[in-house]
């Protein structure tokens, strides 16, 4: 027994911060949604309907989910130890399979797809639970009321995978709804009670390096569908125009979330009294709209290169100005928790956006995808400004100058 519980014990990081950094194995099992985002990339640019983005909409929100809870285990878990790894590997393998299955999740592929996603979350889970045994009860316990969770939508995960496509889509948005409800409910369990945030003791330098990665991993398949679909096409001055909106858009979002932002959001969650409070809502809540916008822009360049110039419609100018919406309105909510403040730059753009959308059906959605461009161009520029006016340098983390 007593073996046991020190073999449990020796599974997590040591107290020191210095033992906090992102590991390899972190970062080995990230590659695995290098490949997810490009299936999934390809799906909505396949299927580029209502539905068909409704669709990819949930893998993403589906993806995003399996990648930011593992992030939050790991910020206790030492990967450097073999069980740990060990653990990766497996997630990476169900991982390689739902990947698989993305672009047919929705028909033939959807008991592969949601098995995996089940397995995933819940032996990533119960493994969770084993690692804190006798060691912080707290988390345990905490764990134990999450794998309940996650038993209660991996049901309607495996029901939905089990039914025909219209009804597989309510119940996986049910399952999703119980995923994403869960941390707001403080994973109340009957006879279990609630966790409490000021359980969660994590390292927010962990955390918001994990997320930065994670931004990163998504601009990259950005840049792998920009050049990809370029290389594909017959060059021409308006390929060549789309190629390099796309490209500059791309760059912009690195700016406009690596320039100030992630930095300022380590420091925040380092000095609050309430680290998983903020980091909740920062990390978990607020990053996935940044997530979502970054994919969002993906998709929109990979069409706008792939297609001759057409009319706008609604339809398409929804996915051409709600990337950067969405990429905005999460770097809004990120830097309102972390800094206080709303970014006038920020709400402009948003504003901006709108406008942008009641306009596009009138022009082409290539137009509409360098307005998208020049949009973002003009948050950059006027938040640097405003940030140079007031002496505040890049990365700058120190709480006086963000005032």
């Amino acid at each position: 027994m007593g073996e046991g519980e020190d073999d449990a014990g020796e599974l997590l990081r040591e107290e020191r911060q210095e033992d906090k950094r992102v590991g390899f194995p972190e970062l080995f099992f990230d590659l695995i949604f290098v490949f997810s985002l490009i299936q999934l990339s390809h799906f909505i640019v396949t299927d580029f309907t209502p539905l068909g983005l409704l669709q990819g909409g949930m893998i993403a929100l589906a993806l995003w989910w399996l990648w930011n809870h593992t992030a939050w285990v790991m910020n206790w878990l030492d990967p450097e130890h073999g069980a740990v790894r060990a653990m990766l590997f497996g997630l990476m393998f169900f991982g390689l399979l739902l990947s698989a299955a993305i672009p047919h999740a929705f028909d033939e592929a959807g008991l592969m797809f949601a098995g995996a996603y089940i397995a995933m979350q819940l032996g990533r889970s119960l493994f969770a639970i084993y690692a804190f045994k006798e060691v912080n009860p707290a988390v345990r316990r905490n764990f134990g009321r999450v794998s309940v969770w996650f038993a209660l939508s991996g049901c309607l995960w495996l029901a939905g995978a089990l039914s025909e496509e219209e009804t597989r889509v309510i119940l996986w948005l049910l399952a999703l709804g119980v995923d994403y409800a869960a941390p707001e409910l403080r994973f109340y369990v009957p006879g279990f009670g609630y966790s409490r945030t000021r359980d969660w003791d994590i390292s927010g330098e962990h955390m918001a390096e994990r997320c930065a990665l994670f931004v990163l991993i998504c601009l990259g398949e950005s840049v792998l569908a920009i050049g990809r679909t370029f290389a594909e096409e017959e060059i021409g001055v308006l390929l060549m125009a789309s190629f390099c909106g796309a490209f500059a858009a791309t760059v912009l979002m690195w700016w406009i979330y690596f320039h100030f932002g992630q930095a300022r959001a380590s420091h925040e969650i380092e000095t609050t009294d309430e680290p998983g409070e903020v980091a909740l809502h920062v990390f978990t809540y607020g990053h996935m709209p940044v997530v979502a916008g970054i994919i969002l822009t993906a998709v929109a360049a990979e069409h706008l290169l792939s297609h001759a110039p057409e009319a706008g419609d609604a339809q398409r100018s929804a996915v051409i100005l709600g990337g950067p919406l969405l990429f905005l309105l999460g770097n809004l909510w990120v830097k309102r928790m972390t800094t206080g403040r709303l970014p006038a730059s920020h709400v402009a753009g948003i504003g901006l956006s709108i406008l942008l959308f009641s306009l596009a059906p009138f022009v082409s959605t290539h137009v509409t995808g360098l307005a998208a461009v020049a949009l973002l161009l003009v948050v950059a520029v006027w938040e640097y400004r405003k940030l140079a006016r007031r002496g505040i340098e890049p990365q700058a983390i120190d709480g006086q100058s963000s005032e």
